[in-house]
């Protein structure tokens, strides 16, 4: 299969910048392949060359320090945002080239997702379905079962903006798994999120992932990665420093302790020996 149809849209550049190394080809089995992204905002290069593979069916991880990479990487992947070079593949199809195609297979739950929040939560995923195309009666239909699945029926016709941060985020993920995409793929999907509703997430992404799915997500909780993917990739400064299983990256560490010894960073407390004296004498 071939994913060169004609010119890169304008603006993207599918060839690295002057003295770069050459991408290797991409992963056209892959549920996500990144090839050579780029981004530049002003002076400051987010994104430096990344290349990367989610497998078909895995549950892949994402972590990086703040300002990592992270958000502008999956902004990329996902068509929000435009790379400099670079290709991205969903499953063999070229987003930028055949981007409606790319796009029917995936599911996003952006960072700070902003929703139409004057609608009610059963008019939110319903709205989600039919801008899909979907029909109306498999639109309904759906969108019961995530309202049950996600414990809000009883918020269905809430409207979005009285809801709790941890709502929200259901709702949203609701909203991104209305067609049933292949992959999905969630940027901090647990941040503000109580721990019920963080169960019930993750209970909820395991059973997609079973079933055949695929889950990309970031995230700054460690040893939640730990426990609940099977991939992992660590950037830093815009490029992949470890990537592959759990296994693979950590060695015989912990994540927290691979994160730290490749990302470095790790301060103490010296200096702070009056906040120790102080509050021993207080």
């Amino acid at each position: 299969m071939t994913a060169q149809a004609g010119p890169p849209p304008s603006g993207t550049r599918t060839s690295e910048p002057q003295g770069a190394p050459a991408a290797p080809p991409p992963d056209l089995g892959a549920a996500l392949s990144l090839r050579g992204l780029w981004k530049r905002f002003g002076e400051k290069i987010a994104v430096k060359g990344m290349s990367l593979d989610v497998p078909a069916g895995s549950f892949y991880g994402l972590v990086g320090p703040n300002g990592a990479g992270k958000t502008t990487t999956l902004s990329m992947a996902t068509g929000l945002l435009r790379p400099d070079f670079g290709t991205v593949h969903v499953r063999g199809t070229d987003l930028w080239q055949r981007p409606d195609e790319a796009k029917r297979g995936l599911g996003v739950l952006p960072d700070g997702v902003r929703l139409f929040d004057r609608l009610t939560g059963t008019q939110l995923i319903t709205y989600a379905g039919l801008l899909r195309g979907m029909d109306r009666d498999t639109v309904a239909s759906r969108t019961a079962d995530l309202l049950r699945a996600f414990d809000l029926t009883k918020d269905a016709n809430t409207y979005v903006v009285d809801y709790s941060a941890g709502m929200t985020k259901k709702i949203a993920l609701a909203s991104a798994l209305i067609h049933a995409p292949g992959t999905l793929v969630l940027d901090e999907p647990f941040e503000a999120v109580d721990p019920v509703s963080a169960a019930n997430i993750r209970e909820i992404l395991a059973d997609y992932v079973a079933s055949g799915g695929t889950v990309v997500v970031s995230s700054h909780v460690m040893d939640l990665v730990q426990r609940m993917c099977d991939h992992v990739a660590i950037i830093a400064e815009g490029q992949v420093l470890a990537a592959g299983t759990i296994d693979e990256v950590r060695g015989e560490q912990s994540l927290e302790d691979r994160f730290v010894d490749l990302v470095g960073g790790r301060s103490t407390g010296e200096g702070l020996g009056w906040l120790r004296s102080s509050s021993a004498s207080s």
